[in-house]
């Protein structure tokens, strides 16, 4: 060692810092602090929808312009066991007190498999790798028909002094906001996160603008989305007619959720035989909930008629 390291070392280490302190971070799931998240998201709220697209990855596509919505809305909880929690979402316009049942999301704990969407109006069952779900929650997201739209499996984080879930990545069709104006694209890889927040709770999404093929290939890609759904709780509006609604309602849609999970819960899923939009589907459920609500009996033989006419296993692949 020649004379200057001599030198060097020891100051070097004389002036070397101390290791800093590492957080205790522990990969150990924690179940009940994970449900006390999931159900803080009932309750009243109004929401803000912001959805934006960053960056553009087609040659000469154009950058569409930001979407802002809002909305008055009461989450329910329609079911909560230790390993599974449902919510309902139900919309109010507050001017005229009507109400549209919106979408609802069921939270599985360490599920053994999930639907997911391929392609062209069809979800397959499928196996969730144990790795993957062991200590997470699978959040699945139906339409307001209880149609399927998406699945996510994820952890809770409670690290930071807040809640935050975070899906892996997954497919979705397109969204209501999108499939009744374009059709340039017929899929979205996405991301999503959800944080309790002391204002109520906060969706984030990570989108992509895909158009895929029907073998789950992807042709080419759009543009990435950012979206940022506020649902900040309010004490100030009434939501007595989605309560109303739903008291009348909730055995008929019991029984239609029955029959979307006959296909959901087994191989090989299901396909829609009806447009992107659903309407289809959506328009006779709609109509026979408003019977229900109004006091008329819809039988189990109307619901399946619809269910006939409209849905089928999915194709063997």
């Amino acid at each position: 060692m020649n004379t200057q390291a001599r030198f060097l070392l020891p100051l070097l280490a004389s002036l070397a810092l101390p290791a800093l302190a590492q957080p205790a971070y522990t990969d150990v799931a924690d179940p009940d602090a994970d449900r006390k998240a999931i159900l803080a998201m009932q309750g009243e709220y109004t929401v803000d929808f912001a959805f934006d697209e960053t960056v553009l990855l087609a040659p000469g596509y154009e950058r569409a312009a930001p979407q802002r919505s809002g909305g008055d809305e009461v989450v329910i909880v329609l079911e909560d066991s230790p390993t599974k929690i449902v919510l309902q979402h139900i919309l109010v316009h507050q001017p005229t007190g009507h109400v549209t049942k919106h979408w609802r999301q069921d939270w599985i704990y360490e599920a053994p498999q999930r639907w997911e969407f391929a392609s062209d109006q069809t979800w397959r069952v499928r196996d969730i790798p144990a790795d993957r779900t062991r200590g997470a929650w699978t959040q699945c997201v139906y339409e307001v028909s209880d149609a399927p739209r998406y699945c996510g499996t994820g952890r809770w984080n409670h690290r930071y002094g807040a809640s935050t879930w975070t899906s892996d990545r997954t497919w979705r069709p397109l969204p209501r906001r999108e499939y009744t104006k374009r059709s340039d694209y017929n899929a979205m890889n996405v991301e999503n996160r959800h944080t309790i927040t002391p204002a109520g709770w906060t969706h984030e999404q990570d989108n992509t603008k895909t158009v895929r093929r029907a073998d789950g290939s992807t042709e080419r890609t759009l543009a990435r989305e950012t979206g940022f759904n506020d649902y900040i709780r309010t004490t100030e509006l009434d939501f007595k007619p989605a309560y109303a609604y739903w008291e009348a309602t909730q055995g008929y849609w019991a029984r239609v959720r029955a029959r979307w999970d006959g296909f959901l819960m087994q191989p090989p899923g299901l396909h829609l035989k009806t447009e992107v939009d659903g309407m289809a589907m959506i328009t006779p459920l709609f109509t026979q909930a408003s019977a229900v609500q109004a006091g008329t009996r819809v039988s189990d033989a109307d619901i399946d008629r619809v269910f006939a006419e409209w849905v089928e296993p999915a194709p063997a692949q």
